[in-house]
C-alpha cells in the first residue's frame, strides 16, 4: 500500500492537537511531509538543533522535530512500526551520550568525547529493545568506573559520577517551550531507595551476584550498553550475563511474573475490559503481556538456548517458534497482535504529546483516536482490541497458569508429626528410620535446604516425591541416591520448582536413580540435567555429525578457551543423559542410541580440537603446509558407543617435519604436533568445572605408550607396512578418520585400505589371531554374566572372527562399522548370515547394560526388566535365550573361521 502523506496530515491536523501545532511551528518539515518527501524531512529533523545554545536546547528541537516527522510517515504508512521506534531509540542513544559528555565537560572541559571512558549508561526496557515509542519514558541505569572516571583531580570519584547523574536528568527532563527531551527514570538501577543515581561498576556487579530479584533478571534481557563508555558497558552486560541466563531452568521466574502479572493487572487504571479508559499496556492481553510472554519464556530456555536472547519482542517471539518452544501460529497471532497495540498506543500519544496507554474515557475521545488511525469509527476501534486483548490473555493465561506450579502461593511444611504414618501407607519399609532422616535434611543437615525458601518448596513436592520413589524400581537405592543429590548441590529451589511445574518428572527421576548408576552420579554433579527432558525433543536421537558441531559451535560472544571446554561438556553432558534416559524408557534401540553416542562424541572432538588449535597457534604459529589428523580405532572408530566407552585415537600430522612454526614462539614440526596433540587430548578428557567429557586412549599409536603422542603420516604408514603386529592391523580394520581436511583424510583412509588389503600368509594369520585371543582370555576374563564383551562367544570372538575373515580376505567388508562389515562379509558368503542379528543381539546388550548393569552381573528384578525392555524382549527369559542363540551363532562361526571348537559355559 503506498503511502498517503495528504491524508496523515489532514488526520493529524483534525484529530491531534499536538501534531496539528507542531506542523504550524516546523513549517520547513511541514514542506517536505506535504511534498511526499518523509526521509528528508527526518533529515531535516536532525540537524535541528544545530543553532541551539546549548546541550538541552538542541535535543529538545530535535526530538519535536523527529517526533512530527515520524508520527506523520507513521500516519501515511511509509514508515513501518520498528523504523519508528528504532529512530527514536538511536536518538534516545544519542541524546543520553550528549547529556553524559556535556555532564562531564562541567568539570573536566577538554574532555575528549571522541575515547569516552569511565561512565556509561545502559538502556533497558523499550529503549534497550529500540522499541520506544513516541512519549516513553527512558529507564537508564547510569554506572562509573572511580578509578578511569574523568574529574578535577580534587573531585572525590563517587560525587564526581553523581555530578555527571545529575545533569544527564536535569538535562533530558527538563521542559521550556520547546517542549522536553526525554522523561528519565532511573528507579531500575540497583538498590534504588537507597542508592545514589549513578552506581559504581563493583558494586552493581556485587548486586547482580548476589542479591538481585527476578524482575531484575527480566529488565536485564533487553538491556543494552547504550551510551557513554560503551566498550565498558559491554564488558558489564558480559560479567552479569551467568545472572540473567541462568544454565538451568528456573520455574521459580514464572511464579514472580504471574505474581507481578496480577498486580499489574489489578493496579491498571479504567477498565478491566476493553472500553473506555481500557489500558492497552498493563490491561489483560495488552502489550505488557505479550512481552511478558516473550520474558517468560527467555528467563526459562535462553540459558540453554543462546538464540534466544534477543532484545526485540517479535523477533524473541520468532526465535521460540523456530526452537519449537512455542507453535508458529502462536508467535505469529502475538507478534501481530504487539504490533497492532502498539500501533494504537502510538496513536494516543501523538494526539497531546503525553505519556499515556489509556483509551479515552469519552466516547469523542475514542473516536477521534480512531479516526486518527484510519478508522471508520470508534466502536470499530474497540471490536478490533476486543479482539486482540482477549486473544494474548487467553495465551497469556495459559502459560502462567500451565508453567506456575500449584504450590507458587507460599505453603506451609507439613506437620512432620503426620510423615511416619505417610511413609508406612507408601511402604517404606523402615518408615520411623526414614522419617529421622528427613528430618536431617530439614533441621540443617542439607545445605540446599537451610533456607525457608527452599524447605518450602520442598514441602510442594515431598509427598509426590516420597510416593515414587516408594513406587521405583528399588526403593532403597533411589532414596539413597536422592540424599546423595541433595546433598550434592548449593541450591535446590529451581530442582524443586521444576519437578512442581512438570510432575511427570518426578517419576522419571525416580527411575534414573534406582535403575541407572551412571545416569544418577551425572544427576549428582548438575540437577540441570533433567532439564532437557521437558523438550517434546526430549526423546529425539540427535542429528548427523554436520548438525552437532554446529551446535556445539555456537560458544557465546567473549568465551575464551575454558568457557568454550564447559560449553562442550555441558551440551554432551544433557545429550548423554537425555541418551540415558531413552534407554531406561525404551523408547530407541540401543544400537541407533550406541550411533548417536559416537555421533556426539565425533562432534566434540571436531569442535574441541579446533578450539585447541586456535588456542595453541596464538602462541605457536602454523606449521606451513601441514595439519593434524585424527585417527578413531575400536568402538569409537566403527561408530557404536557406550556411556562407558573410552575413545581410542592416534594423533598424526602430514607435511614435512624438519619444518618450523611462525608463531612468537616457533616450534619444529614434530615437536610442535606433539605439544598440540597433548592440548587437543587435554581438550577432550580434562576435567574443567563442568566435570570430565571423555577418557582418551592413545596406546594404539606406532610408538606405544612410552612413545610421544603424535606421529607423522610417513612414519605412520612406514610402521603399518614394515613393523605393525597382526594385533594392530586387525584394530585397523576399525580405524575412521575423524578430524583432517577432506584431502587429508582421504589420504589417510587410503593409507589404511592399503595396509588391510595388502597379501598376507593365511597360516600365520590365524595363528597370530589365535594366540592372541588366547592371551587375552587368560588376562581378561569376563566380569560377569552379563559381560557380553568379554565372555566367549561374546563381542570379542565376533570382533576376531571378523578381522581375521577381512584381512584373510584382503578387501571384501573393510568396512569400520563391525555390523556393516558383518553384513558384508555374509553377502559375499564368507560368513553365517546370522551374525548379523548375533551383533545387534550383543550390542543392544551391550550399549544398554553398561548403563542398567554396569558391572555386568545380572542386577535387580527392577534393573532386569528395564534391561529387557530398553533390548526389545517380551522378559528376562527371552533375553536370556536371546543372548544364548547369538553366543551359540558365533561359537559356530569360529569353528568356521578357525576350525577349532569354542567352548561356551552357560
Amino acid at each position: 500500500m503506498s503511502a498517503d502523506w495528504t491524508s496523515a496530515i489532514a488526520r493529524a491536523r483534525a484529530h491531534a492537537p499536538f501534531l496539528a501545532s507542531a506542523l504550524d511551528r516546523l513549517p520547513g518539515i511541514t514542506e517536505r511531509l506535504e511534498a511526499g518527501d518523509g526521509e528528508g524531512a527526518l533529515a531535516l529533523a536532525r540537524e535541528a538543533g544545530t543553532s541551539a545554545p546549548d546541550t538541552g536546547a538542541a535535543l529538545r528541537r530535535e526530538k519535536q522535530a523527529l517526533s512530527l516527522a515520524l508520527a506523520i510517515g507513521d500516519l501515511a504508512g511509509a514508515f513501518p512500526l520498528l523504523e519508528v521506534t528504532g529512530t527514536l531509540s538511536s536518538f534516545a542513544d544519542r541524546a543520553l551520550d550528549a547529556a553524559i559528555v556535556a555532564g562531564i565537560r562541567r568539570r573536566v572541559p577538554d574532555y575528549d568525547p571522541s575515547q569516552p571512558k569511565g561512565f556509561f549508561a545502559l538502556a533497558l526496557g523499550k529503549h534497550g529493545a529500540r522499541e520506544l515509542n513516541y512519549s516513553s519514558d527512558i529507564d537508564p541505569i547510569l554506572l562509573f568506573d572511580p578509578l578511569v572516571l574523568p574529574r578535577r583531580e580534587r573531585d572525590e570519584p563517587g560525587e564526581a559520577a553523581q555530578r555527571v547523574a545529575r545533569t544527564v536528568v536535569e538535562t533530558l527532563s527538563r521542559v521550556d517551550h520547546e517542549g522536553y527531551v526525554f522523561r528519565v527514570d532511573l528507579r531500575l538501577r540497583p538498590a534504588s531507595e537507597v542508592s545514589p543515581l549513578a552506581i559504581p561498576v563493583a558494586g552493581a556487579l556485587s548486586h547482580y551476584e548476589s542479591s538481585a530479584l527476578t524482575w531484575e533478571r527480566a529488565a536485564f534481557i533487553r538491556a543494552r550498553a547504550c551510551a557513554g563508555d560503551v566498550e565498558a558497558g559491554e564488558e558489564f552486560l558480559t560479567a552479569i550475563r551467568p545472572f540473567v541466563w541462568r544454565r538451568s531452568l528456573d520455574f521459580g521466574a514464572i511464579t514472580e511474573i504471574g505474581r507481578l502479572t496480577a498486580q499489574i493487572r489489578a493496579s491498571a487504571r479504567g477498565s478491566s475490559r476493553v472500553g473506555p479508559g481500557f489500558d492497552l499496556k498493563k490491561g489483560r492481553g495488552g502489550i505488557r503481556e505479550v512481552e511478558f510472554y516473550a520474558q517468560t519464556h527467555q528467563l526459562i530456555h535462553g540459558g540453554r538456548h543462546p538464540a534466544l536472547r534477543l532484545r526485540g519482542t517479535r523477533a524473541t517471539l520468532d526465535a521460540l517458534a523456530v526452537a519449537g518452544l512455542i507453535p508458529l501460529e502462536e508467535a505469529v497471532l502475538l507478534g501481530e497482535s504487539y504490533d497492532r497495540l502498539r500501533t494504537i498506543e502510538h496513536r494516543l500519544q501523538m494526539m497531546q504529546d503525553q505519556q499515556t496507554h489509556s483509551l479515552p474515557k469519552s466516547a469523542e475521545g475514542i473516536e477521534a483516536v480512531a479516526r486518527l488511525d484510519g478508522l471508520d469509527s470508534g466502536q470499530g476501534l474497540l471490536d478490533e482490541l476486543t479482539s486482540i486483548t482477549e486473544a494474548v490473555g487467553e495465551r497469556y493465561d495459559t502459560l502462567i497458569m500451565a508453567s506456575v506450579p500449584s504450590g507458587a502461593v507460599p505453603v506451609s511444611v507439613p506437620d512432620q508429626s503426620t510423615l511416619p504414618e505417610d511413609l508406612e501407607a507408601l511402604g517404606f519399609a523402615d518408615p520411623a528410620g526414614l522419617a529421622q532422616r528427613i528430618d536431617g535434611w530439614l533441621g540443617g543437615k542439607v545445605r540446599a535446604l537451610r533456607s525457608e525458601a527452599a524447605r518450602t518448596a520442598f514441602a510442594a513436592i515431598r509427598r509426590d516425591l516420597l510416593a515414587a520413589i516408594a513406587s521405583a524400581p528399588d526403593p532403597e537405592r533411589a532414596l539413597a541416591r536422592w540424599e546423595e543429590l541433595l546433598g550434592n548441590l548449593p541450591s535446590a529451589i529451581n530442582l524443586f520448582n521444576l519437578l512442581q511445574a512438570r510432575p511427570a518428572l518426578i517419576d522419571m527421576l525416580a527411575r534414573i536413580l534406582g535403575l541407572a548408576p551412571p545416569l544418577a552420579d551425572a544427576l549428582a554433579r548438575r540437577a540441570d540435567l533433567l532439564d532437557p527432558l521437558i523438550d517434546a525433543s526430549a526423546f529425539d536421537l540427535p542429528g548427523p555429525v554436520e548438525e552437532l558441531v554446529a551446535e556445539f559451535r555456537r560458544f557465546e560472544a567473549g568465551d575464551d578457551y575454558e568457557r568454550k571446554l564447559d560449553a562442550v561438556r555441558r551440551k554432551v553432558g544433557e545429550l548423554r543423559f537425555k541418551l540415558g534416559v531413552q534407554l531406561i524408557e525404551g523408547v530407541n534401540d540401543p544400537v541407533a542410541v550406541g550411533h548417536a553416542l559416537a555421533r556426539i562424541a565425533e562432534a566434540a572432538l571436531v569442535v574441541l580440537t579446533d578450539a585447541a588449535i586456535e588456542e595453541f597457534r596464538r602462541t605457536h604459529g602454523r606449521v606451513a603446509g601441514s595439519e593434524m589428523l585424527i585417527l578413531g580405532l575400536g568402538r569409537m572408530g566403527g561408530g557404536v558407543l557406550t556411556h562407558a566407552s573410552d575413545l581410542d585415537l592416534v594423533y598424526l600430522f602430514d607435511g614435512d617435519y624438519q619444518s618450523e612454526s611462525d608463531g612468537r614462539r616457533p616450534l619444529g614440526a614434530t615437536h610442535y604436533y606433539n605439544r598440540l596433540s597433548q592440548r587437543a587430548i587435554s581438550a577432550l578428557s580434562v576435567a574443567t568445572a563442568q566435570g570430565a567429557l571423555f577418557e582418551v586412549d592413545t596406546r594404539l599409536r606406532p610408538s606405544g605408550e612410552q612413545g610421544p603422542p603424535a606421529a607423522s603420516l610417513d612414519s605412520f604408514e612406514r610402521y603399518q607396512r614394515e613393523q605393525a603386529w597382526t594385533w594392530e592391523h586387525m584394530a585397523l580394520c576399525r580405524a575412521r578418520p575423524l578430524y583432517g581436511s577432506d584431502q587429508g583424510r582421504r589420504a589417510l583412509a587410503e593409507i589404511v585400505r592399503s595396509v588391510l588389503t595388502a597379501p598376507r600368509d593365511a597360516d600365520k594369520l590365524r595363528r597370530d589371531v589365535l594366540e592372541m585371543r588366547e592371551k587375552m582370555a587368560r588376562h581378561k576374563p569376563p566380569g560377569g554374566a552379563l559381560d557380553v564383551k568379554l565372555m566367549r562367544g561374546g563381542l570379542v570372538d565376533l570382533e576376531f572372527i571378523i578381522h581375521f575373515v577381512q584381512l584373510r580376505e584382503g578387501g571384501p567388508g573393510l568396512n569400520p562399522d563391525l555390523g556393516e562389515a558383518v553384513r558384508a562379509l555374509a553377502a559375499e558368503g564368507l560368513v553365517r548370515d546370522a551374525l548379523g542379528d548375533a551383533h545387534d543381539t550383543l550390542t543392544r546388550l551391550l550399549v544398554a547394560g553398561r548403563l542398567l548393569a554396569p558391572d555386568a552381573r545380572v542386577p535387580a528384578p527392577a534393573a532386569r526388566l528395564a534391561l529387557v525392555r530398553a533390548c526389545g524382549y517380551g522378559d528376562w527369559e527371552t533375553l536370556e535365550a536371546g543372548l544364548a542363540e547369538a553366543r551359540r551363532n558365533i561359537a559356530e562361526a569360529w569353528h568356521d573361521a578357525f576350525g577349532e571348537t569354542l567352548e561356551i559355559e552357560a
